[in-house]
């Protein structure tokens, strides 16, 4: 069964590299516990990750086996240990840790592989039907609760209680709910009950607030794809007042930023990439989603499929 990502990604723009940089976080298991993997990024240091992820510094260091006055190195891949301060097996929002299947495992042998997780919360996290997995399956197992890492919230029956972090500051906050939505169905552009106003005179209101990041993208990465496809809606509370409009696309680094037109007006919008498609049951028939915010700028009719041009 594969993992069922509805969800909730709120972008903290605290360190935006490292953000990008650093996918979906897998879980890993030592002599010292579980934990994931960090890759450092520029000018990162052990209370800059601690902060990240919501640890101690000196015990990310005990952890790593490291000395705290000697620094990190840019590139370095440091563990992130999974403590009860950062990470929730109880909660339905924060930043999700995944497991992947191995051969002939169960829903019961993942549970017990990490931390013996409720079966009843695994199968909520991850929209699953059957204890019967795959090999490969992705699945959600925990989250880390953090302010500065971008975050999902899963709703559904009120049987998890809900732990709701301190944010600093947002981007985005970008909702899809388990309960609201059919497989294979999208949320109306109109569901929020804002609208975005066409401001000819505001170049954010027609075009967003990417399209000056695109302008600086292409000086160093020069537009090679125009694409053709089928997109879907995803639901946001970003991008009505303002302008940032965001999508989901394969094989295109987070953080990228890309032009939409709409082919039936020739209205475009530009959206930053949040993360893949891929893997993603709710994902099946579409090519890529975008939020509402931006399929209502883009006047956006359609409630299911819908064809947008690309260029990145």
């Amino acid at each position: 069964m594969k993992t069922f990502f509805l969800a909730t990604f709120i972008i903290i723009i605290i360190s935006p590299v490292a953000v990008a940089q650093m996918g979906d976080l897998m879980i890993k298991s030592s002599d010292k516990g579980l934990y994931v993997d960090h890759k450092v990024t520029a000018k990162e240091n052990f209370y800059s990750v601690g902060r990240l992820y919501n640890a101690p510094p000196k015990e990310i260091a005990s952890f790593n086996g490291l000395d705290m006055e000697k620094g990190l190195n840019l590139g370095q891949t440091i563990r992130i240990p999974l403590l009860e301060t950062n990470f929730s097996q109880s909660v339905n929002e924060g930043t999700p840790v995944y497991y992947r299947v191995g051969k002939k495992e169960g829903l019961m042998i993942v549970s017990n592989s990490n931390n013996k997780v409720l079966l009843e919360n695994l199968r909520r996290w991850n929209n699953l039907s059957s204890d019967k997995l795959n090999a490969g399956d992705k699945l959600i197992v925990g989250f880390i609760v953090s302010g500065q890492l971008p975050m999902i919230t899963i709703n559904g029956p009120e049987k998890v209680k809900e732990n709701k972090p301190v944010v600093e500051k947002k981007e985005a906050i970008v909702e899809q709910k388990q309960t609201e939505l059919p497989e294979n169905k999208m949320a109306s552009p109109k569901a929020n009950l804002n609208t975005v106003v066409m401001d000819g005179s505001n170049p954010e209101a027609t075009s967003g607030y990417f399209k000056s990041f695109f302008q600086q993208q292409v000086k160093t990465l020069p537009v090679s794809k125009d694409e053709t496809v089928t997109s879907g809606i995803f639901k946001t509370t970003s991008g009505w007042q303002d302008y940032k409009y965001y999508m989901l696309i394969d094989s295109v680094q987070p953080g990228t930023i890309i032009k939409i037109v709409n082919p039936s007006n020739n209205r475009s919008i530009y959206a930053k990439v949040l993360g893949e498609m891929s893997g993603i049951r709710q994902n099946a028939g579409y090519d890529v989603r975008i939020s509402n915010a931006a399929a209502s700028a883009l006047e956006v009719n359609e409630t299911d499929k819908f064809i947008v041009n690309l260029n990145y």
